[in-house]
């Protein structure tokens, strides 16, 4: 099979979910796993069909202790429900009238579970309105409840130096102003706020241009579209990709708007274990051998789902072997970087620069804007013919109101500043530190 790589080396490891079979320790290079070629012009090769597993285990003081924890939570969640349930505790939590008891309950049991017996209880260190730029530290506006965190009433006072612990600002870029934020404020004055239309009537900009010629300057790829949520760029696209009589062979660890844009599409959806190559080839061999259930048929459409940096895990992408599979059984391939765009890569370019796979390879590139890039939105790149299509078929493209212009210049300034476009000299060696930090 050919390289589809060009030249590059993966320095680092994944973190797999499965232990090593030769029980080697983590960190160090299996004989099935990478292999070091013969070097052309001074760069050693990377062989797109081996791959470095490792794992990390937790040691089992803390397992212990996790399960341990899980147990007695739910052991004193279901005292709390027994005691509510006879009387001797007031439920605080949302739950229905007496005369909707008889149909299909709005809160299910089980899982209100956490909200019932924890999440009230100490939701008050969540969702605070901050008043300061999401630095490192930043400050919050106080506030009290009387209703067991249902409603608030704010005190008037600032909390200071609040340390930062929830937020995707993984370059610090969301707090750095300087000489470049005055585009933005110029864009404000001009364009406004917002636009009031969808991109399909007369809410395109020439800022959306600009910003989507960039974007697909940034990925080396023909074309680029963007959109004003994140969220909304998988789950209203992927139906205008696939539909019925289509099969979707998506990672069980898909981000969940992954997951709602697959069962939106009405496309058959099979789930293949995270980052497993042989149990995602059992699946394609299969879909190519039985076709579509009952009548047979050819599949209209293969289209393998998965993401670049799984937020939730840390893990990466196994992307070399998935381009190889995706190759040998004439698939196509969406990947989702939202949360590894910016991030990683010599060049800040994501999963396809850290491993120095071809964009053409991938057909479907997605990605955000409000990680690595400080604002909101995502986008989709690839073929010319692909965003065409999405032009007239997407449902965010048709329905939703554009992107707003200072939240697009803003993405343009950034853009520029990570390929080196801004006129500083600054330079964007951060890919190193931020992918040790991830793996």
């Amino acid at each position: 099979m050919a390289n589809a790589g060009g030249d590059a080396f993966c320095n680092r490891t994944f973190h797999n979910h499965k232990k090593q079979s030769d029980g080697s320790p983590s960190g160090n290079c299996r004989k099935s796993g990478m292999v070091k070629e013969a070097q052309e012009n001074g760069k050693p090769h990377f062989n797109h069909e081996l791959m470095v597993e490792s794992f990390e285990e937790a040691p089992l003081h803390i397992i212990v202790f996790t399960y341990l924890s899980y147990g007695l939570l739910s052991l004193f969640g279901y005292l709390r429900d027994f005691l509510r349930y006879h009387g001797f505790e007031k439920c605080n939590s949302a739950v229905e009238r007496e005369q909707q008891t008889d149909f299909v309950p709005l809160y299910q049991d089980f899982e209100n579970f956490y909200s019932r017996n924890v999440y009230l209880r100490i939701r008050d260190s969540w969702n605070r309105p901050i008043c300061s730029a999401p630095d490192v530290r930043f400050d919050l506006m106080e506030r009290v409840s009387d209703d067991y965190n249902w409603t608030f009433r704010y005190t008037g006072r600032i909390i200071k130096d609040a340390i930062n612990l929830g937020s995707y600002n993984y370059l610090g870029l969301a707090f750095k102003y300087d000489d470049s934020m005055r585009t933005v404020k110029d864009v404000l004055e001009t364009y406004g706020v917002g636009i009031g239309s969808t991109r399909c009537e007369m809410g395109t900009l020439d800022k959306h241009k600009e910003l989507e010629d960039l974007v697909a300057k940034f990925l080396n790829v023909e074309a680029a579209m963007v959109f004003g949520m994140g969220f909304a760029t998988n789950a209203m696209n992927i139906p205008a990709l696939v539909g019925k009589g289509c099969l979707i062979l998506s990672d069980e660890l898909n981000h969940a708007s992954l997951i709602l844009g697959a069962r939106l599409s009405g496309a058959i959806i099979r789930t293949f274990k995270h980052n497993d190559m042989q149990n995602l080839e059992e699946l394609l061999r299969d879909a190519i051998i039985y076709g579509q259930p009952r009548i047979h048929r050819a599949w209209k459409k293969i289209l393998i789902l998965v993401e670049g940096i799984y937020s939730m895990e840390g893990s990466i992408v196994n992307l070399p072997q998935i381009v190889a599979l995706k190759k040998k059984y004439k698939a196509y391939l969406y990947l989702d970087e939202a949360h590894s765009i910016g991030a990683i890569g010599p060049t800040g370019r994501g999963v396809l620069d850290y491993f120095g796979v071809d964009p053409s390879d991938v057909d479907v590139l997605m990605g955000t804007f409000s990680k690595s890039f400080a604002a909101c939105g995502g986008y989709l790149a690839g073929k010319k013919e692909l965003v065409d299509h999405l032009r007239a078929c997407s449902h965010s493209a048709v329905y939703a109101t554009s992107m707003s212009p200072p939240v697009a210049e803003q993405i343009i300034r950034l853009l520029k500043f990570v390929m080196g476009l801004d006129g500083t000299r600054q330079e964007c060696s951060f890919s190193v530190e931020v992918h040790t930090t991830i793996s």
